[in-house]
């Protein structure tokens, strides 16, 4: 299970929320049966009870639990929470975790998280009727987490996936899986929220979030509706607030199938990046609305560049598909094939124009380059204008150690804490390459920009690039 802190949430029954609504004083000679008006709310847990039982005895023979070793050098993932009661020696040089899994196909195909599996020396899979099978990994997506694995087996019981797009926040929704090694828990919740993001978990992240309790080893166990139907894949929890995650079924049944069929996965791609359209930048871009995606960055060459999209366009639409934020465009592009055709609406200087994008396979996701700061004390060196922000010419040397390539630009080399640089997320490192839309070449230019208010950037940042305000 990814996780940032461990987190455990323990959850009242519900029969003791209503004992304690209960009279507390009555003696067993004093106390009467229940009234009819009584009877309605308990029938009414008791039949959500009986729900939830039946849910787990449905669903409970298509979920697996899943054992690895790995090599002690190479680890069970990345940011992941140690396997339960830690990483276990079972030999040396070999580390022992645990996850859960869904069976896709009657002849033995597991679904279950990426980080699960990686770097696994030895698969074993447990089914519920207590038979045991050696897993090899067929094929795995680390964009989302999800991989799949074979056992030699036949007849088991595949899930059944529901539609995540029609999933209803409020809704029942029930966890299954080995969280610490204790096999076929079951855990109760709701639906919090649906298309969470920008986690810094994964490179694609549209994820349902719930407060059914889900700890380390439910990761690849199902999210199931009160139908016994997968909604999601549980993949990560946040901290010690109760908060997880879930691959949504849609997306987990497309790559899944791709990941059997083929062993890898295909997926579109128009060679953008994208911010939240925030008030703002609405404002500086001189529109009145805050929905859609800004464009801040178009990679050349690619199928957006070909299209002539550009830096500051704002993208509306994808065949008729409204993009309400950022993350609704990436919803949208990985709905179609590589080498779709696709109609995008902009708003390019108060205009919309609509433009055709071809779509391109999406290439292997690469790490940019960080940025190492120089460790030399600055001395006492003093932001230089009313903006907070201290500027510096992009040497070669800086260039280098920043990983930029681009042209001419501005080096900030400090940020005051609290200032209006502070404010609009400006960081050491950052090399600014436009305020308002004209190319900086000079510190004098930038700070004379700078100092006359309200400024539109743009700003280069470990390998990407995005627009901030600085100034009221």
């Amino acid at each position: 299970m990814k996780i940032v802190d461990q987190a455990k949430r323990l959850r009242a029954p519900l029969a003791l929320g209503l004992a304690l609504a209960a009279p507390l004083c009555l003696s067993p000679a004093s106390a009467s049966p229940p009234s009819s008006a009584e009877q309605g709310p308990i029938a009414t847990a008791q039949q959500l009870g009986v729900a939830f039982s039946h849910i787990a005895e449905r669903v409970s023979p298509s979920v697996v639990s899943i054992q690895v070793e790995v090599k002690a050098s190479q680890g069970m993932g990345q940011n992941i929470f140690p396997f339960p009661f830690g990483r276990q020696q079972q030999e040396p040089g070999l580390q022992k975790g645990s996850g859960s899994g869904m069976v896709m196909t009657a002849d033995g195909a597991i679904l279950t998280n990426n980080h699960v599996v990686e770097n696994a020396q030895r698969i074993k899979v447990s089914l519920q009727d207590g038979r045991h099978f050696t897993g090899k990994v067929v094929g795995v997506d680390p964009a989302t987490d999800l991989a799949v694995v074979k056992i030699d087996a036949k007849g088991l019981t595949p899930i059944k996936f529901a539609d995540s797009d029609a999933a209803q926040v409020g809704q029942w929704v029930v966890a299954i899986g080995s969280p610490f090694g204790l096999d076929y828990t079951v855990t109760a919740g709701v639906l919090s929220a649906k298309g969470r993001g920008s986690l810094g978990a994964n490179e694609i992240e549209d994820y349902l979030q719930t407060d059914a309790s889900i700890n380390p080893g439910n990761s690849g166990g199902p999210l199931v509706n009160l139908q016994g139907e997968v909604l999601g894949v549980n993949t990560m929890i946040i901290g010690s607030s109760g908060i997880g995650f879930a691959i949504p079924s849609n997306l987990s049944k497309k790559v899944s199938q791709e990941l059997l069929q083929k062993g890898d996965v295909s997926r579109a791609w128009i060679g953008v990046s994208y911010q939240e359209l925030t008030p703002e930048l609405a404002s500086s871009f001189g529109v009145q609305r805050t929905r859609g995606a800004l464009v801040n960055e178009v990679v050349p060459t690619g199928p957006a560049a070909k299209a002539n999209l550009r830096q500051g366009d704002i993208i509306l639409d994808v065949q008729g598909r409204e993009i309400k934020e950022g993350k609704d465009l990436l919803r949208a592009i990985l709905l179609y094939p590589v080498g779709e055709k696709l109609s995008v609406t902009v708003l390019r200087d108060g205009q919309q124009q609509k433009l055709s994008v071809v779509t391109a396979e999406r290439p292997d996701h690469r790490e940019a380059n960080a940025f190492q700061p120089n460790n030399k004390q600055r001395g006492a060196a003093k932001p230089q204008s009313s903006s907070g922000v201290e500027l510096a010419l992009v040497t070669p040397d800086i260039a280098r150690r920043l990983g930029y390539s681009g042209q001419g630009g501005v080096v900030v080399a400090d940020v005051a804490s609290g200032s209006p640089a502070d404010q609009a997320g400006l960081s050491r490192g950052d090399v600014i390459e436009e305020i308002n839309r004209k190319p900086v070449t000079t510190e004098k230019q930038a700070q004379e920009a700078l100092s006359k208010g309200r400024a539109l950037l743009k700003v280069h940042r470990e390998g990407n690039t995005r627009f901030a305000v600085v100034g009221e």
